[in-house]
Protein backbone atom coordinates (compact mmCIF):
# COMPACT_ATOMS: atom_id res chain seq x y z
CA UNK A 1 0.00 0.00 0.00
CA UNK A 2 1.50 3.66 -0.86
CA UNK A 3 -0.08 6.64 0.46
CA UNK A 4 1.34 10.31 -0.13
CA UNK A 5 1.18 13.14 2.41
CA UNK A 6 1.46 16.69 1.19
CA UNK A 7 2.24 19.60 3.22
CA UNK A 8 0.18 22.32 2.61
CA UNK A 9 0.73 25.52 4.87
CA UNK A 10 1.41 25.85 8.68
CA UNK A 11 0.72 22.44 10.13
CA UNK A 12 -1.67 21.35 7.86
CA UNK A 13 -1.44 18.62 5.84
CA UNK A 14 -3.59 16.56 3.14
CA UNK A 15 -3.38 12.86 2.76
CA UNK A 16 -3.86 11.17 -0.45
CA UNK A 17 -5.15 7.35 -0.74
CA UNK A 18 -4.19 5.31 -4.10
CA UNK A 19 -7.80 5.01 -4.46
CA UNK A 20 -8.43 8.84 -4.90
CA UNK A 21 -9.58 9.93 -1.58
CA UNK A 22 -8.21 12.60 -0.02
CA UNK A 23 -8.28 14.04 3.80
CA UNK A 24 -7.10 17.63 5.25
CA UNK A 25 -5.24 16.62 8.83
CA UNK A 26 -3.28 18.56 10.79
CA UNK A 27 -3.14 20.91 14.29
CA UNK A 28 -3.85 24.49 15.34
CA UNK A 29 -0.66 26.80 14.59
CA UNK A 30 -0.56 30.03 15.51
CA UNK A 31 -3.89 31.84 15.50
CA UNK A 32 -4.88 28.98 12.84
CA UNK A 33 -7.96 27.21 13.57
CA UNK A 34 -7.43 23.54 13.33
CA UNK A 35 -7.58 22.28 9.47
CA UNK A 36 -8.55 18.62 10.28
CA UNK A 37 -8.04 15.66 12.15
CA UNK A 38 -4.60 15.03 13.93
CA UNK A 39 -2.51 12.06 12.53
CA UNK A 40 -3.33 10.42 16.07
CA UNK A 41 -7.37 11.29 15.80
CA UNK A 42 -7.06 9.56 12.68
CA UNK A 43 -5.25 6.12 13.91
CA UNK A 44 -8.33 5.93 16.36
CA UNK A 45 -10.87 6.81 13.79
CA UNK A 46 -9.25 4.04 11.74
CA UNK A 47 -9.17 1.18 14.22
CA UNK A 48 -13.20 1.77 14.93
CA UNK A 49 -13.99 1.89 11.05
CA UNK A 50 -11.33 -1.50 10.94
CA UNK A 51 -13.78 -2.72 13.81
CA UNK A 52 -16.58 -1.90 12.63
CA UNK A 53 -16.41 -3.06 9.08
CA UNK A 54 -15.67 -6.73 10.56
CA UNK A 55 -18.46 -6.43 12.96
CA UNK A 56 -20.89 -6.25 10.06
CA UNK A 57 -19.01 -8.46 8.34
CA UNK A 58 -19.05 -11.45 10.18
CA UNK A 59 -22.68 -10.41 11.16
CA UNK A 60 -23.65 -10.51 7.87
CA UNK A 61 -22.20 -13.76 7.02
CA UNK A 62 -23.90 -15.13 10.14
CA UNK A 63 -27.30 -13.73 8.36
CA UNK A 64 -28.26 -11.81 10.90
CA UNK A 65 -29.99 -8.83 10.34
CA UNK A 66 -27.84 -5.98 10.82
CA UNK A 67 -29.08 -2.68 10.78
CA UNK A 68 -26.20 -0.59 12.31
CA UNK A 69 -23.10 -0.76 14.14
CA UNK A 70 -21.71 2.67 15.75
CA UNK A 71 -18.84 2.52 17.99
CA UNK A 72 -17.65 4.89 20.49
CA UNK A 73 -13.77 4.95 21.23
CA UNK A 74 -12.11 6.33 24.34
CA UNK A 75 -8.49 6.46 24.30
CA UNK A 76 -5.69 7.77 26.60
CA UNK A 77 -2.28 8.63 25.48
CA UNK A 78 1.15 8.88 27.29
CA UNK A 79 2.38 12.16 28.73
CA UNK A 80 5.65 12.04 27.21
CA UNK A 81 7.09 11.68 23.64
CA UNK A 82 5.96 9.34 21.44
CA UNK A 83 2.70 10.08 23.09
CA UNK A 84 1.40 6.12 22.28
CA UNK A 85 -2.47 5.22 23.02
CA UNK A 86 -1.98 3.81 25.97
CA UNK A 87 -5.72 3.11 26.58
CA UNK A 88 -8.31 2.54 24.59
CA UNK A 89 -12.04 1.38 25.00
CA UNK A 90 -14.51 0.53 22.48
CA UNK A 91 -18.33 0.95 23.08
CA UNK A 92 -20.24 -0.95 20.36
CA UNK A 93 -23.79 -0.08 19.88
CA UNK A 94 -25.42 -2.81 17.32
CA UNK A 95 -28.79 -2.35 15.92
CA UNK A 96 -30.97 -4.56 13.72
CA UNK A 97 -34.35 -7.16 14.21
CA UNK A 98 -33.59 -9.60 16.75
CA UNK A 99 -29.71 -9.90 16.64
CA UNK A 100 -28.43 -12.76 18.42
CA UNK A 101 -26.52 -11.36 21.77
CA UNK A 102 -24.04 -14.22 21.58
CA UNK A 103 -22.78 -13.45 17.95
CA UNK A 104 -22.67 -10.08 18.71
CA UNK A 105 -20.22 -10.77 21.34
CA UNK A 106 -18.64 -13.33 19.19
CA UNK A 107 -18.00 -11.01 16.51
CA UNK A 108 -16.92 -8.19 18.48
CA UNK A 109 -14.42 -11.15 20.08
CA UNK A 110 -13.45 -12.11 16.61
CA UNK A 111 -12.47 -8.13 15.68
CA UNK A 112 -10.42 -7.41 18.63
CA UNK A 113 -8.80 -10.46 18.97
CA UNK A 114 -8.22 -11.70 15.95
CA UNK A 115 -9.07 -9.68 12.29
CA UNK A 116 -8.74 -5.92 12.97
CA UNK A 117 -4.98 -5.35 11.73
CA UNK A 118 -5.10 -2.36 13.66
CA UNK A 119 -6.07 -2.76 17.15
CA UNK A 120 -3.66 -5.36 16.69
CA UNK A 121 -0.70 -2.91 16.19
CA UNK A 122 -2.25 -0.71 18.67
CA UNK A 123 -2.44 -3.50 21.38
CA UNK A 124 1.12 -3.51 21.52
CA UNK A 125 1.32 -0.21 23.56
CA UNK A 126 -1.95 0.30 24.48
CA UNK A 127 -4.56 -2.45 27.07
CA UNK A 128 -7.77 -2.64 24.81
CA UNK A 129 -11.12 -3.01 26.47
CA UNK A 130 -14.84 -3.46 24.90
CA UNK A 131 -18.04 -3.89 26.04
CA UNK A 132 -21.61 -3.15 23.93
CA UNK A 133 -25.09 -3.37 23.35
CA UNK A 134 -27.94 -4.46 21.27
CA UNK A 135 -30.59 -2.56 20.31
CA UNK A 136 -33.52 -4.91 18.58
CA UNK A 137 -35.65 -2.79 15.81
CA UNK A 138 -38.12 -5.28 15.64
CA UNK A 139 -41.59 -3.65 15.74
CA UNK A 140 -43.24 -4.51 19.10
CA UNK A 141 -46.29 -6.21 18.95
CA UNK A 142 -49.82 -3.93 19.45
CA UNK A 143 -51.65 -5.50 22.48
Amino acid sequence: MKTRVTWLEDRTFVGRTPSGHQVVLGTAHGDNPKPGPSAMELVLIGTGACSAWDVVNILEKGREKVEDCVIELDADRAETEPKVFTRIHLHFVVRGRGLSEAKVRRAIELSVDKYCSASAMLAKTAAITHDFEVVDTAPVPAE
